[in-house]
C-alpha cells in the first residue's frame, strides 16, 4: 500500500535516512527541516502521515502536532513523532498534544515500518468513511470534529493478573471510562460478543492465551471488527506487536505500565472510534433521507422503484403474484386553496398514517409524488388485492380531518387504482416494474372518470377496467 509520508526533522542526515528507508518501500516522500515548512507541506500536499521529530530550533514538534491537530483541514492526518527523548512524561505530552505514536531513535526499522502501515491503514478507512458521508453536509448532517470527552466510554481489560487489572481500571477511571475485566481471552471475547465496548485492552505479559489469535478473533467478526485494540507488551514481545499490527492492533504501551500513558492512549483511540462511529450513523442517516419521504415518514419513489424491480425479479423466478395500488387524494388541490398548504400537509400525514395503519406489514407503502400513493403487495392477487384496495378507501373516508381547532369535518376522499401481475407472460421482459405501475395508473384515471371515491382494477395492459 502506497502513501505520502511527510518528514520533518532539522538534521539533514536524519531527513536522508528516513527518506530512503520510506522510499524503499515504495512510499512518496517529502522531507522538510523546520515546523513552519512542515505545517505549509501537510495543507499543500495533503499526506496520509507525518513522521515529526521533537527537538527542532523554533517551532518544536509539539507545537506542530498541536497545530495539525487544530485545523480541520490536517486534524485527521497521523502523527508519529520521533526523538531521542526515551521519558514517559514526554510520550504523554507527545501524546496529549494529538500525537498518535511516539517512537524513539535510534528507530528499530520494523517497527517503524509497521507502525507506518497500520496508520496508513487507519487514515485509509476513515478517508472512506469521510468521502461517503460528504453527502451529508448537504442534508444539514455532519459529523463535526472529533469529541472531546470520553466520559462514559466502556473498556474491556483482559489480564491475568489481578494487580495489573486493578493500575489499568485506575488509569481508565481517572479519564471517566467505565471498565470490566477478565482473566481470559475467551471469557473476554464472549463478553464483548454480549455488551459492546468502545476499546479492548489485552496484556501479552505473562498470559498463556495468544494475543494474536485473539486480535484476529476480533477483527474477523463483524460486531467486534471496529473496536480498538491496545496491547500491553514488553522489548520481547516487539517481533509479536509487528504481526499483531498487521492482524488490526491498533496501539500498544511498554510495561511497567504508566498510568498516564494508557490513559491518553486509551482516549486517543475511543474519541477516533466515536468518530468513526458518528460518520458510519450519519451516512445511514442520509441514505434513509435519500429514500424516505420527509413530509409523511414514507419511503419515497425512489425507494418504491428499486424495491419493485428486485420484488418482481425474485417473484419472476419463484412465481405468484403482485399487486400495485395508486392511491391519489380527491379534489386535495381545493384544500390547499382554500385552507393552505400547512392543512394540506397535515391532511397528506393524517392519510399516510392511514394507510400504513391498513395494510400487511410486508406491503410497502410509498408517496409516490404530490398527493398520490403507492402500495406494492407481494403475493396479493386480484381479488385479494381488491378486497384490501376497497377497505382502504373506506378506511380513508372514514378519516376525521379538520382544518383548524373551531373548523367544521373535512371530507377527505381516495380514488385508487389497482393491477397485478400473476402470469408467466406478465413478467416477461424487460420493464414488468414500469408497467405495473403504469397500470395501476391507467386504472387510477379510470376511477377518477367515474366520479372519484372508488377502485378501479386493470386487469391487463390492454384489458378493459372495471370499478366498484
Amino acid at each position: 500500500m502506497s502513501a505520502r509520508i511527510l518528514v520533518v526533522d532539522d538534521v539533514l542526515a536524519n531527513l536522508r535516512l528516513l527518506e530512503a528507508k520510506l522510499a524503499a518501500e515504495y512510499y512518496e516522500v517529502l522531507a522538510v527541516q523546520d515546523g513552519q515548512r512542515a505545517l505549509e507541506a501537510a495543507h499543500d500536499w495533503a499526506p496520509d502521515l507525518v513522521l515529526l521529530d521533537v527537538m527542532m530550533p523554533g517551532m518544536d514538534g509539539f507545537e506542530v502536532c498541536r497545530r495539525l491537530k487544530a485545523d480541520r483541514a490536517t486534524e485527521h492526518v497521523p502523527v508519529v513523532m520521533v526523538t531521542a527523548l526515551g521519558e514517559t512524561t514526554e510520550r504523554v505530552r507527545g501524546l496529549e498534544a494529538g500525537a498518535d505514536d511516539f517512537l524513539t531513535k535510534p528507530v528499530d526499522d520494523e517497527t517503524l515500518l509497521a507502525r507506518v502501515r497500520s496508520l496508513v491503514r487507519l487514515k485509509r478507512l476513515l478517508d472512506e468513511w469521510r468521502l461517503r458521508a460528504e453527502t451529508t453536509h448537504q442534508l444539514g448532517v455532519g459529523a463535526g470534529a472529533l469529541p472531546p470527552s470520553v466520559r462514559g466510554a466502556r473498556a474491556l481489560v483482559v489480564d491475568d493478573n489481578p494487580h495489573t487489572l486493578e493500575r489499568i481500571a485506575e488509569a481508565l477511571a481517572a479519564e471517566g471510562i467505565d471498565s470490566t475485566t477478565e482473566r481470559s481471552a475467551a471469557a473476554g471475547f464472549e463478553r464483548i460478543t454480549r455488551a459492546p465496548v468502545d476499546i479492548v485492552i489485552v496484556s501479552m505479559l505473562g498470559s498463556e492465551d495468544d494475543p494474536l489469535r485473539f486480535a484476529s478473533r476480533l477483527r474477523a467478526d463483524a460486531t467486534t471488527r471496529e473496536v480498538p485494540l491496545v496491547l500491553i507488551a514488553d522489548e520481547a514481545h516487539m517481533h509479536l506487536l509487528h504481526r499483531a499490527f498487521e492482524l488490526g492492533a491498533n496501539d500498544y504501551i511498554v510495561a511497567p505500565i504508566d498510568p498516564n500513558e494508557l490513559r491518553v492512549r486509551a482516549r486517543n483511540q475511543i474519541r477516533r472510534k466515536l468518530y468513526q462511529d458518528r460518520l458510519r450513523a450519519d451516512l445511514a442517516y442520509s441514505i434513509s433521507l435519500a429514500l424516505t419521504d420527509p413530509l409523511t415518514g414514507l419511503h419515497n419513489q425512489r425507494y418504491l422503484r428499486g424495491h419493485l424491480r428486485s420484488l418482481i425479479g425474485s417473484v419472476r423466478s419463484a412465481g405468484g403474484a403482485v399487486s400495485a395500488l395508486m392511491i391519489d387524494l380527491d379534489h386535495f388541490k381545493r384544500i390547499n386553496d382554500q385552507h393552505g398548504h400547512p392543512v394540506g400537509d397535515a391532511a397528506l400525514r393524517l392519510v399516510a398514517g392511514c394507510i400504513r395503519g391498513n395494510v400487511r406489514l410486508f406491503d410497502t407503502v410509498a408517496r409516490y409524488g404530490g398527493e398520490e400513493f403507492v402500495v406494492v403487495m407481494p403475493g396479493a392477487n386480484m381479488p385479494d388485492a381488491m378486497v384490501a384496495a376497497e377497505r382502504l378507501r373506506g378506511e380513508i373516508a372514514r378519516l376525521a380531518f379538520r382544518p383548524g381547532p373551531e373548523a367544521p369535518l373535512l371530507p377527505l376522499t381516495a380514488s385508487i387504482g389497482l393491477a397485478t401481475l400473476s402470469q408467466p407472460a406478465d413478467f416477461e421482459g424487460d420493464g414488468a416494474d414500469e408497467r405495473l405501475l403504469q397500470m395501476a395508473d391507467a386504472a387510477l384515471y379510470e376511477a377518477k372518470r367515474a366520479g372519484r371515491n372508488r377502485v378501479a382494477t386493470m386487469p391487463g395492459d390492454t384489458g378493459a377496467p372495471a370499478t366498484t
